[in-house]
């Protein structure tokens, strides 16, 4: 049986394209882990092509697979994914050492090619054994927004059927998760093709009756023509964490109509209020453009004042990056130099680091119920409900002796635990066990 391995760059999304693309490989081929270095007889590379530098990341991750290829590692290189379907007119031209190219939209075709047996749309080969999976409900994107390439990329939204949506969850609870992290370009744009009709809550219960799944996590909701009936499960149904992300990328009106967001400052600012109203002790995480063409000093200070008021338990940003095809390419000039987006990058996320700060200082000497994400020498890594895994923060656990509760540390990984919360720094908290 030959070896094939993937390399996964990018976002989860595209880390559940290559576990549905294994699925229909298994049995076809040796499956070696993405972190093993051993020589392979196919080496495959599923690729971003979202902003400039994860491009990079793509190119240079080709660019040494190439060289191994050369130096008898690899047999066969493919490349797919987002950057092949943006670039596929000149990245066969440009790196011709590569033996096939499939874009993001290709699964069907690159099973084929590999040999592959279609499989269910549910099933996928787990690439790890933690406790959590990201689950895609929707593909492709249906919005304009001025800087974003996805829509171009991986085409209009279409949903996943509901019906398998559960198969996939039941599948993955007998595997041992126990936490879903629902994602897709939009998840609140779930359904409307469909069922014409936008239905993540009633998806969200659906997920919620599966044995096994103890938490449900949004994220990637739009801001503009929010479901509020998905706030009224978040509030009621135990299974889903009071956790939203919602990027919002700007607030100021200039800005965000230039960024066609379809909303403005005020409508903003009333959906925070709401959704802190209607889910009450609801972590919140958003992601932030500085840069933008049109930002100016005004536009930058009404933002900063806006996340010191909002006070969001979590916050990403990025600096603007002119993507090429997209309505801000075309129509804007890029006048922020990038020494200027830096400064207001690191200003932002230095007034976000108070408020993580002030954020985790609120919670020493609490109570949470936790999950085990990994176990060290010593130490468990944990999340609570409002900790999402890879961009938040941690809760670092430190046990004697080797037995907790009368189970070895080393069975613990993904079960929950109970522990007070004993300190904290910016991002993380400290805690310890609560012996029962």
């Amino acid at each position: 049986m030959r070896s094939l391995r993937v390399i996964t760059l990018g976002c989860s999304k595209n880390t559940v394209d290559t576990e549905r693309l294994l699925s229909c490989l298994d049995g076809v081929y040796q499956i070696i882990p993405e972190d093993d270095p051993a020589p392979v007889d196919i080496q495959l590379i599923n690729t971003c092509g979202f902003i400039g530098d994860a491009k990079e990341e793509s190119l240079q991750a080709v660019f040494s697979a190439v060289e191994k290829k050369k130096a008898g590692e690899i047999g066969t290189l493919i490349v797919f994914g987002c950057l092949s379907q943006r670039y596929m007119s000149q990245l066969p031209d440009l790196i011709p050492e590569v033996d096939g190219w499939f874009g993001a939209r290709d699964s069907g075709p690159l099973v084929k090619a590999l040999g592959g047996n279609p499989a269910e749309p549910y099933r996928r080969h787990r690439t790890d054994s933690r406790a959590y999976a990201y689950m895609k409900i929707s593909e492709g994107c249906d919005r304009r927004c001025a800087y974003c390439a996805i829509p171009m990329i991986r085409g209009p939204h279409k949903s996943v059927p509901m019906e398998d949506l559960v198969a996939e969850a039941r599948l993955l609870a007998a595997s041992g998760v126990r936490e879903l992290i629902l994602i897709a370009q939009d998840t609140t744009f779930y359904g409307l093709d469909l069922y014409r009709r936008r239905s993540l809550a009633e998806l969200i219960r659906r997920l919620s009756e599966v044995d096994g799944i103890e938490w449900i996590r949004i994220h990637y909701s739009y801001p503009a023509d929010f479901p509020e009936d998905v706030l009224d499960e978040m509030a009621a149904n135990p299974k889903v964490c009071k956790y939203l992300d919602i990027p919002l990328q700007h607030i100021s009106d200039k800005v965000l109509r230039m960024m066609r967001r379809q909303v403005d400052g005020a409508w903003t600012r009333a959906l925070v209020r709401k959704l802190r109203e209607r889910v009450p002790g609801v972590a919140l995480r958003t992601t932030m453009i500085v840069g933008h063409p049109g930002e100016g000093k005004r536009d930058f200070a009404e933002l900063l004042d806006f996340v010191r008021e909002a006070r969001f338990e979590r916050l990403g940003a990025f600096m603007y990056s002119e993507e090429e095809g997209t309505f801000g390419a075309e129509n804007y000039r890029d006048r922020i130099s990038r020494k200027e987006k830096r400064a207001r990058l690191d200003e932002l996320m230095s007034v976000q680091k108070d408020i993580s700060l002030t954020f985790n200082q609120s919670r020493v000497a609490t109570f949470e119920r936790v999950l085990v994400d990994d176990v060290l020498d010593g130490t468990l890594v944990c999340r609570s409900s409002l900790e999402s895994p890879d961009v938040d923060g941690e809760i670092i656990v430190r046990y004697e002796p080797i037995l907790f509760d009368g189970v070895p540390a080393s069975a613990l990984r993904g079960k929950f635990i109970d522990v007070k919360i004993t300190g904290c720094d910016d991002y993380d908290l400290v805690a310890e066990p609560v012996k029962r």
